[in-house]
């Protein structure tokens, strides 16, 4: 039995749950299934699940938007923005499979996958423990401070960093396949970690200099437009590390295969959120989560990505 498992790309989320899944579907479902693994993006526009991704024998989605098509099995998933297409939410709570659950009230998709597999499964997750563990602080931004989510010391955050900027498809496979069995330490440690991870540290870095000198605060909001720096993604906490008082940053950014609309609110601040921020999101075709989200465009509608950052910002700004 081949299991193809879609996940959301170049996330740590999406790749612990695609893990968890797949050490509970082997020890609890079928012992001799076989996995493989491929990640799912954004497109400009909302679009839906591509119909292509469904190889497998039996098909699953973790931490990333539903699809009606009939060849999904499972579905695991806690973003507001999860039902995109017209009908989504009401296929899916038509559906009587008992493999398809949403919760968008928890932090990560992985220790809501674990909590399902072992209440309605019976199966013990205790073994991933650690990596549940940070799989709820990081996509949870449960830090106990930004300099923490900055430094990128631990293990965790360090593997964080190279599935963030991975190009290679094959990379987070392994990282995976790895999870299920590895600590995190030994993982990072690894070269599949450690190699490309140095010339990362060093970007990362340079880009903390870079928000640095471009950004700018006012009215609770820290803003900047990387465009012309050819820069879509980078740590989400460095805004908060250079700017504690802000509510809220928001970036645009463009990179080879799109222009981005970054939004997020202060994890430290959470009673300062007046927005929510995927609801924003969503009138241009992204999503995300109440505290942050995401918008993606066409690599080459840079100018319609910066007309979102300015409307946002004007909204944002907003007492």
């Amino acid at each position: 039995m081949n299991v193809h498992v879609l996940f959301h790309d170049n996330c740590f989320d999406g790749a612990a749950s695609a893990a968890v899944f797949s050490r509970f579907y082997r020890e609890r479902i079928r012992p001799d299934a076989t996995f493989t693994y491929q990640g799912l993006s954004h497109q400009p526009g909302g679009e839906g699940v591509s119909p292509s991704v469904f190889t497998g024998e039996e098909n699953v989605i973790v931490d990333f938007r539903y699809s009606q098509d009939a060849r999904l099995s499972w579905w695991f998933d806690h973003h507001v923005s999860a039902f995109q297409q017209p009908g989504d939410e009401a296929h899916f709570r038509a559906d009587t499979s008992g493999h398809k659950f949403h919760d968008p009230q928890r932090k990560s998709c992985t220790c809501y996958l674990a909590d399902v597999a072992r209440e309605r499964f019976g199966w013990d997750p205790s073994p991933l423990a650690d990596l549940l563990h940070w799989a709820e602080i990081i996509d949870g931004a449960l830090f106990p401070d930004p300099e923490m989510a900055v430094a990128l010391e631990e293990p965790a955050l360090r593997i964080m960093t190279v599935l963030e900027a991975n190009k290679d498809p094959a990379l987070i496979p392994q990282v995976i396949q790895r999870m299920q069995h590895e600590s995190l330490a030994e993982l990072a440690a690894s070269p599949l970690i450690a190699d490309p991870l140095g010339p990362l540290l060093e970007r990362h870095r340079a880009n903390v200099e870079l928000v640095r000198a471009m950004a700018r605060y006012e009215n609770g909001v820290v803003s900047f437009d990387l465009v012309d720096e050819g820069i879509d993604s980078l740590n989400k906490f460095i805004a908060y590390a250079l700017y504690p008082e802000a509510r809220y940053t928001l970036w645009v950014g463009k990179g080879p295969r799109r222009a981005k609309v970054s939004i997020g609110s202060n994890p430290w601040r959470p009673e300062s959120r007046r927005h929510d921020l995927a609801a924003l999101a969503s009138r241009y075709g992204g999503g995300g989560h109440p505290v942050v989200a995401a918008i993606s465009f066409q690599p080459d509608d840079v100018q319609r990505a910066r007309t979102a950052f300015l409307e946002i910002l004007s909204q944002l700004s907003r007492e």
